[in-house]
């Protein structure tokens, strides 16, 4: 991953390379983890839900040292150290040197793809948690302790926490985690609804004259729309929007200004993405659209239960009938993977009607809003006479 070469294949070498130096027989699950890592390279909306982990850590190891790697695209999310936390930037091709510098880790945890058990080996891990259920005992080498999957339907985000163990965290609240410094963005000055149109695939892209009729609906009750996209999805944009009647993000905004963006909103609706996510942490009333997605996986779970969140899908969807997650069979799992060699056209989130995403927007608009407020300034006193 720091080769020269900046390929995949040069990061795992190496990678592999240090964990089998330093990878000792004796080793022990710690009494006292001073120092705890979590070891990953997922997507955004993944990163997100690993929130519930880090704050059970956090409630169970007080005074300990929490650090996680993260994509750098994601690290100035972390630039406040939620629940104290290290955010560490870096990326399968360039590995910093720093991460293998530093003093070794007491205790590791591998949410999803088990290849990172090999990272955590290579950061010294003393003691490596991961998922079982991945066939490759290649990957699974170096873990110490492999957890099966839960066996009845949960959220991502409370799964990973399950990792851990121990007492669970209080609730999820947005002022456990606020918003760093970020450049100022354009809103309006009404009340505005951020309206998220790109995807990771156009399999779960929502057909943009529904879009349209959103739009006009939250502009006649007040709520001014702004259109959102990721780079280079600005023709997503202008498709539900060709006269530019409401204002635009348009794909130019950082994570950290998003976050910022989100913070500031009455809702925000979009399908199932990182975005999503995000407005989670930041407890913006969202409505996520859910074709190939689970809601029970990618929801709110125990942890997030008092973010206002609302689905809008059609479940049972017959072709939401993969049972994978992470490589990983579950039997409860109802989700879909298909691309779109598989999969001609996003027929789930065609089968989504307007008016069902408009009653969803009317549900979770009257929900209590969990986001911290300015005090209001204390009247003046009324003149003596």
């Amino acid at each position: 991953m720091s080769g020269a070469s900046g390929t995949r294949l040069a990061g795992r070498v190496g990678v592999v390379a240090r964990a089998r130096a330093d990878r000792g027989a004796d080793r022990s699950p710690p009494a006292d983890p001073r120092r705890i890592l979590i070891a990953h390279h997922l997507l955004l909306g993944d990163t997100l839900m690993l929130t519930a982990l880090v704050a059970r850590l956090r409630a169970n190891h007080p005074r300990a040292h929490l650090a996680m790697t993260v994509p750098e695209a994601v690290a100035p999310l972390y630039a406040t150290r939620p629940w104290g936390l290290a955010a560490l930037p870096w990326s399968p091709r360039r590995v910093p040197p720093s991460l293998y510098d530093d003093e070794p880790w007491d205790l590791a945890y591998v949410p999803g793809d088990n290849r990172y058990t090999w990272l955590a080996a290579a950061m010294r891990a003393r003691w490596i948690v991961a998922f079982d259920g991945d066939r490759s005992l290649r990957k699974n080498w170096p873990a110490d302790r492999l957890v099966p999957y839960p066996g009845e339907p949960a959220s991502w985000g409370d799964m990973v926490a399950g990792l851990a163990g121990g007492t669970a965290p209080p609730p999820y609240a947005p002022a456990q985690w606020p918003r760093g410094p970020c450049a100022p963005c354009d809103v309006p000055a009404r009340p505005y609804a951020v309206l998220h149109v790109g995807a990771s695939t156009p399999l779960k892209q929502w057909p943009s004259d529904r879009w349209q009729e959103i739009a006009r609906r939250l502009d006649e009750r007040g709520i001014a729309p702004v259109w959102s996209c990721g780079p280079g999805e600005r023709p997503l944009v202008d498709a539900c929007d060709p006269g530019e009647r409401h204002r635009s993000t348009g794909g130019t905004l950082d994570l950290a200004q998003m976050r910022g963006l989100l913070d500031d909103a009455a809702l925000l609706v979009s399908p199932d993405t990182g975005i999503a996510h995000l407005a989670r942490i930041a407890g913006t009333p969202t409505v996520t659209l859910l074709g190939p997605g689970s809601a029970t996986l990618t929801g709110p779970g125990r942890y997030y239960a008092a973010m206002p969140w609302r689905a809008a899908t059609v479940d049972p969807y017959p072709c939401r009938d993969q049972r994978v997650l992470f490589r990983r069979e579950i039997p409860w799992v109802r989700r879909c993977g298909r691309s779109t060699a598989e999969c001609a056209r996003p027929r789930c989130m065609e089968a989504i009607g307007v008016d069902a995403v408009a009653a969803a927007i009317d549900r979770v608009l009257a929900l209590p809003d969990p986001r911290p407020r300015p005090a209001t300034p204390p009247a003046p006193a009324e003149p003596r006479r």
